[in-house]
């Protein structure tokens, strides 16, 4: 498990950003990003590239999806990498669940080149390359990102019907928005912990935490799901 030591802004900062995205989210046209779709055209080719780390980051799960994974079997989740806090206690906080990856970096539920769990995959296999959020590209620009790993997997320009743009548009924005309302969420309740327990975000300790699991030392990371946190020790 690859992890990333990250500046972080405060809590508050963090959540009013977030409910500035969504309300942007929120406004922006679908047939926009119908447009987009309909243009990119993407065909998937079966070449697995986006189920492994490679070619894509990680799978995050969606609350009520962590359910259905665990129902499927009980080893198949990790926290997500991007641990967004870490108390001046040492404990860490991540808003929710990632895939599990096997050493080569593909999917657990990768084999053959295949799903194994194709008809119960998570929205975020559904929905790929198709996203919504804003992101910074390589020049330091902050826009809507639409596509994910474009022309590095799959086929192009392939016909795409104005009613099959308008259900994968639609699905990726509902996704999109999911996520965020789950990210504030967490963000709402972990503020809520540091007030009640007297704790706060130290980003020397997460830096120092970070540093030690490298490594090898084990850390405690409070996983949020269900509304509530779930002790991971890593």
């Amino acid at each position: 498990m690859e992890l990333v030591i990250i500046a972080i802004s405060s809590i508050e900062e963090e959540m009013i950003d977030a409910k500035r995205e969504l309300n942007d989210l929120m406004e922006y046209p679908i047939q926009k990003l119908c447009e987009i779709i309909k243009e990119v055209g993407f065909e998937c080719d079966l070449c697995a590239k986006c189920c492994t780390s490679e070619f894509n980051d990680h799978v995050f799960l969606l609350d009520n999806e962590v359910p259905h994974i665990r129902r499927i079997t009980s080893d198949a989740l990790k926290p997500a990498p991007y641990f967004e806090f870490c108390d001046n206690k040492g404990t860490f906080y991540v808003s929710g669940y990632a895939l599990l990856t096997k050493e080569d970096g593909s999917c657990k539920f990768l084999e053959n080149n295949r799903c194994k769990i194709y008809e119960d995959r998570p929205m975020i296999c559904r929905l790929y390359p198709y996203m919504l959020h804003r992101e910074t590209d390589d020049s330091g620009k902050v826009d809507w990102r639409q596509i994910s790993g474009l022309n590095e997997h799959g086929c192009y320009h392939s016909e795409i019907s104005d009613e099959e743009c308008s259900k994968i548009a639609v699905f990726t924005k509902d996704y999109e928005v999911s996520y965020l309302k789950h990210q504030i969420s967490f963000l709402e309740f972990v503020n809520k912990h540091f007030k009640e327990h007297g704790l706060k975000h130290v980003q020397s300790t997460y830096d120092r935490m970070m540093r030690n699991m490298k490594k090898g030392e084990k850390v405690r990371v409070m996983v949020f799901c269900g509304g509530k946190f779930e002790e991971y020790l890593l």
